[in-house]
Parts: structure tokens; C-alpha cells; sequence
């Protein structure tokens, strides 16, 4: 029997599913009768107090699980993915696709396009609306699956359709207004490729995602990205600093007039456009409710943040003296010069910035988290830096294990470049970077 459902990946201990017998490699078929195609399924179904489970046992026997208990409780499993039956694929050809300009030859994970407003929902990916069916949308507005992540790049139904290379693109504006009649709030995204979907396209993108305000939250602008590998795909350029310092002052009355209408800011340019202007990143208050971290809005200035309040935590001075190089993309070279300028007045600790040209990807590509491991051992040797320690952002990785995009992990590097490597995560604070610094608590890649 093929092994269709909901695999689990996890069992509590002394959970209702341990009492019940199931186990890590089991598969639920369905619940009171339903089948469970994803995670919201799932925990939709399992809500009720009274369940009976059709399992596919790891052994391949078939059980019926009768279970009592209270309204909501959980059952305490895990899952190995958030939708049981597949990922709803991309089905456009975006101009600017990162995915299109990745090289040949990188684990296939990475070349996975997915379009899928179930995990848009569940994990805040964006999508395009364009393979959304009549029955999926009814399930969004039925359920109250808000918010949703939507990237919208032009409001213009013609370009929009040139820009994603599907004809399904042309219906965003009724697809918007029928989710935001219904209630569901929306966080969108432009992707802003000059002399595309700027000046005036721009102008009218934002006029028109800002009229759906309450139900739209939050809308992004970030700068597209291009890599060394676009070989026979749509001619683009990056955005210029002054580019970015003419849309910065543009967006800046808006986001005013904004904020006397709504309360909020609404629309957020990307942190690098102020880096790449060289321009101030704004106040926490800007940021409203930092709803875009992921997609690099605010994420600066949450940093700034967590500078001022780890200050108390830095010492004057430490004993044995310690060289700490600390590697970054040449974008997140700008962003903590100001923190490394502060912390290398501590007496016994040198740190050392180590910005790293991206040769994977090409030249272009300044951000951060797509540094490779190759790129880090490349530069490395080039300028032939020594120290005690060489930290790593954890963003370079993967989410869920400590792999760079080439598949290099932290041990690799060890290896290689014959220092100690420590892989820190600094999302949620400074407390963990410090430890490491200090030597209060090593963290090792």
C-alpha cells in the first residue's frame, strides 16, 4: 500500500500518541474519516475531542486508533514536512528568478520552486497567486488562513504578466480584493528591478496595495538579485546607489503620509537600499512591528538594538588576549563596522571584519546569508588571515543544519583553513555572539 499522508518525524514522550502506539515512521491516512493532506489539515482535525486515526504502520500493518480527549489537546507528533502531499510547484517564469541563476551541480533542495499557499501560511513563504484554484481560495477564506505572504511585484496586469511569464498573473488586483473582502490580511512584496517596475510603476503598485490597508499589513520593497549565472535569461541590472538614495527620499513622504493615515509606515523599503545608499537606517518606531525580518526589512536596526542592550554585558578588558575574525558578506561589512569599532575597544580582544567577496554566485551578489563555504576559504587564504577564532553568521547555513550552500560545512573549514570555527546566530540577540567572543561559552560549528 503506497504510503500516503502525514509521516511522523516525532513522538512526544508520555504524549497521547506515545499511549496510543505511534511512532516515529508511522503515517496517518486520516482522521475521523478525513483525509489529511497538510499540517493545517492536521491540526484542524485534531482539535475535536473524540478521534478515530487510520494509520499506516512503519511495519506495514493498517490500525484504527480510537482516542477521547480534550478539545484542543495536542497529541504531541511531529512531521517531516508541512504538507503531506507534495509542494505545490511554481508554474511561473519570473524575469528575476534567484533559482534560475543558480549553477549547475548543487543539491537538488535548492532548485526546488514552490508556489504553495499552504506554507505561506504555515511559515510565511511568499506566493504569486497565479496556480491558486477556485477551491483553494474558498479553503483560505473557509479556514481563515491569515496571513498570507503575497508577492505582487507590479499591480499592472501587462506587466505583471511580462514580468512572471504566466498569464495567470493578470488577475492580482480582483485575487487581492477578494481575499481582503474576506478578512484575510495580507503581507506583500516588490521585487524592484530597475526600469521595470520602478518610477511610475512603482508609484502605481504601491497606490494601489496601500488602498487594501487594513487587510494588507505590510508591503515590502527589495532590490532584485542577480548572480554571475544568467546566461540566456532577460537582460537586468541592480538597483545603483543613487538609485537607492532617490527611492529612499521618494518613499520618505509616503511613508509619512502613511503614517498620519494609517498609524503604521505600511510600506518598508529593504535594508539594502540604505546600506547601498549609504544613507541611515531608520528608527525602531519605523519598523512598526518588524513584520518583514525575513525579507531583510529591519533587521539592521534590530541589531542596533541589541547592541545597546548587550553593552552591559561587555567587559573592559579580558585576559588571555584573543583575535577573533568575524566573516560577513561586503553588505554586512556596513552593517556591524559601528559594532566591531565598540567591541575592539575591550583591552586582550582584536576582532577582525572579514568581508567576503561572493566568487559562488558572482561579484554582484553582496548579501550575507548566500557567502558559501568555498567563498569563505577563498578569501581566506587569499589574504592570509590568522587569529584565534573565526565566527560565522548562521545565516551562511541552512535553517535546519550547519551546511553552507555548497554543501561545505564549519567541520570543512576547520580542515581547511586549520582554525577553530564557531557558527552563531545572532537573530534572537547578542548574548550568544558575546559568550563566544569572551570565551564565556563556545559554540562550535
Amino acid at each position: 500500500m503506497q504510503k500516503q499522508g502525514a509521516l511522523i518525524n516525532y513522538v512526544e514522550p508520555d504524549s497521547i500518541a506515545a499511549e496510543a502506539g505511534l511512532e516515529k515512521g508511522d503515517v496517518i491516512r486520516s482522521v475521523n474519516g478525513n483525509p489529511v493532506t497538510d499540517l493545517i489539515d492536521y491540526k484542524f482535525l485534531t482539535t475535536d475531542e473524540f478521534l478515530e486515526i487510520e494509520v499506516l504502520k512503519k511495519s506495514g500493518e493498517e490500525w484504527i486508533i480510537e482516542i477521547d480527549k480534550e478539545f484542543d489537546e495536542d497529541l504531541g507528533l511531529g512531521f517531516e514536512t508541512a504538507t503531506f502531499d507534495g509542494i505545490i510547484s511554481c508554474q511561473n517564469r519570473c524575469v528575476f528568478c534567484f533559482v534560475d541563476q543558480m549553477p549547475a551541480g548543487m543539491r537538488k533542495s535548492l532548485y526546488i520552486k514552490d508556489d504553495d499557499y499552504r506554507l505561506s501560511f504555515l511559515q510565511g513563504n511568499f506566493v504569486t497567486l497565479t496556480n491558486l484554484t477556485a477551491e483553494a481560495m474558498q479553503r483560505i477564506i473557509n479556514m481563515r488562513l491569515s496571513p498570507l505572504y503575497i508577492s505582487v511585484h507590479t499591480t499592472n496586469p501587462d506587466l505583471r504578466v511580462k514580468m512572471l511569464r504566466n498569464k495567470k498573473a493578470a488577475r492580482v488586483m480582483e485575487q487581492l480584493q477578494q481575499l481582503a473582502d474576506a478578512g484575510i490580511e495580507m503581507h506583500t512584496q516588490i521585487v524592484l528591478c530597475p526600469g521595470i517596475n520602478d518610477g511610475a510603476e512603482l508609484d502605481r503598485t504601491l497606490d494601489d496595495l496601500t488602498g487594501f490597508w487594513p487587510a494588507v499589513q505590510s508591503v515590502a520593497i527589495v532590490p532584485v538579485g542577480l548572480t554571475g549565472h544568467r546566461a540566456g535569461l532577460t537582460e537586468l541590472r541592480t538597483v545603483t546607489p543613487e538609485e537607492a538614495r532617490d527611492l529612499i527620499n521618494r518613499i520618505n513622504s509616503r511613508q509619512q503620509e502613511l503614517r498620519r493615515k494609517t498609524g503604521k509606515t505600511l510600506v518598508y523599503l529593504s535594508d539594502e537600499f540604505y546600506l547601498k545608499a549609504q544613507m541611515p537606517i531608520p528608527p525602531s518606531e519605523h519598523y512598526d512591528d518588524f513584520a518583514q525580518l525575513e525579507n531583510g526589512v529591519g533587521m539592521v536596526r534590530l541589531l542596533y538594538e541589541d547592541i545597546a542592550m548587550a553593552r552591559k554585558n561587555i567587559p573592559d578588558k579580558i585576559n588571555p588576549p584573543r583575535k577573533v575574525i568575524l566573516a560577513t558578506g561586503i553588505l554586512g561589512e556596513q552593517a556591524i563596522k559601528p559594532m566591531i569599532e565598540e567591541l575592539n575597544e575591550v583591552k586582550g580582544l582584536w576582532i577582525d571584519i572579514f568581508s567576503v567577496q561572493n566568487r559562488f554566485f558572482g561579484g554582484a551578489v553582496t548579501v550575507t546569508g548566500l557567502v558559501t563555504g568555498s567563498d569563505i576559504i577563498h578569501a581566506f587564504r587569499e589574504r592570509d588571515l590568522s587569529g584565534d577564532l573565526l565566527v560565522i553568521p548562521s545565516v551562511m547555513c541552512k535553517k535546519t543544519e550547519a551546511v553552507f550552500l555548497d554543501d561545505l560545512t564549519p567541520q570543512d573549514l576547520e580542515r581547511r583553513l586549520g582554525i577553530k570555527v564557531s557558527l552563531i546566530d545572532i537573530s534572537n540577540g547578542l548574548d550568544g555572539f558575546l559568550d563566544v567572543l569572551f570565551n564565556r561559552r563556545e559554540r562550535d560549528g
